[in-house]
């Protein structure tokens, strides 16, 4: 067997020279080197905002989103939105190991894995699309997948369902670095609070601002809004429309009686809703832009021209425990994990 990068610079055809995940294009060719795992793809978890691009480009079409998945893949060798940037991850068995890794990895063939690296660096081939469940971003399909040498997974718990895990291990990050964020007596807004990704990272608010912080739910519409209400993952809910940032900071700013928001969580997958974020936050707090719809150029410069001065965070999708830390929320809390079996499960 052939040995590769550890970061899979082996696989990339155009540009030669970079990483995996800017790449242009991969290949795909499922043999697999010295220092790589082959992965017997059940389902992909598309990104959030690459998948409300797709169906919005479809206009909601199954066969079109099926002709645009099958498409990027046919032509990048990996699931990597040329619109968003994104990708998503999958879950999948491991059906081969390289000899280099056998012994090193503590996986065996037949495990079941969720990979934590983005679809957007790994290569993928998919022979078939069995099902498309657009209301939840998950695609069933026929195909291999392979992980590189430094990619991150998860094997799946067995205490929940499979689907259940990785609609939650597909945004760990998220409610993982809400936990580091968030300190006791904090002020939080998390804008998209109703959606996956935003619930997770309400709860983790809730629990590390405790008694004495104020939790803040911006969601855009009524059903979702009191969902979330309903499960008490909030102290005030605020609906509206995230790219209206006039409106976002005239409802924030009265609920906080004008000192706004030490810690905002920016977890929407639509753009233009960096100043939103930015303008509820107060000088010398923190936005972690969880989002992949989010331009660093206008949360660069939208801060800049209202002269706040504030820390911003990038969206890790890792973070040290990540994948412990959400899952753990689905043994923590029945409300959340009735509402994710519902949902997604």
């Amino acid at each position: 067997m052939k040995k590769g990068s550890p970061y899979g610079t082996h696989r990339v055809l155009d540009p030669l020279g970079v990483l995996p995940q800017p790449a242009i294009k991969l290949d795909n060719n499922m043999e697999i080197y010295a220092n790589e795992i082959l992965i017997d793809v059940q389902t992909l978890n598309i990104d959030s905002a690459s998948f409300t691009q797709i169906r919005k480009e479809a206009n909601d079409n199954i066969d079109e989103i099926k002709n645009t998945i099958m498409s990027i893949v046919a032509g990048r060798g990996k699931h990597h939105n040329p619109v968003t940037g994104s990708g998503g991850m999958l879950i999948g068995t491991v059906e081969k190991i390289g000899e280099d890794l056998i012994g090193k990895a503590p996986l065996k063939v037949g495990d079941k894995i969720a990979t934590l690296v983005s679809l957007s660096l790994t290569p993928l081939r998919i022979d078939n699309i069995i099902e498309i469940r657009k209301d939840v971003d998950q695609v069933d399909i026929e195909g291999k997948a392979i992980l590189f040498e430094s990619g991150i997974y998860a094997v799946l718990p067995n205490d929940m369902p499979e689907n259940l895990a990785l609609s939650v291990l597909d945004v760990a990050g998220a409610p993982a670095q809400t936990a580091k964020l968030v300190k006791p007596g904090d002020t939080v807004v998390v804008l998209g609070g109703t959606g996956k990704s935003g619930m997770l990272c309400l709860y983790e608010a809730q629990k590390r601002a405790g008694i004495t912080g104020k939790i803040i739910c911006i969601g855009s519409r009524q059903s979702t809004l009191k969902r979330v209400k309903d499960a008490n993952l909030a102290d005030y809910y605020i609906k509206a429309d995230a790219t209206n940032a006039v409106e976002i900071l005239e409802k924030v700013k009265k609920i906080t009686k004008g000192e706004m928001a030490d810690i905002v969580i920016n977890v929407v997958n639509i753009p233009n809703t960096e100043m939103s974020s930015i303008l509820v936050t107060k000088d010398g707090g923190t936005i972690y832009f969880f989002s992949m719809a989010t331009s660093f150029t206008k949360a660069a410069l939208g801060a800049e021209g209202v002269g706040k001065d504030i820390n911003m965070i990038i969206g890790n999708g890792y973070t040290k425990d990540h994948a412990e830390i959400a899952l753990n929320i689905m043994r923590e809390s029945e409300t959340l994990r009735n509402i994710f079996t519902n949902l997604y499960a």
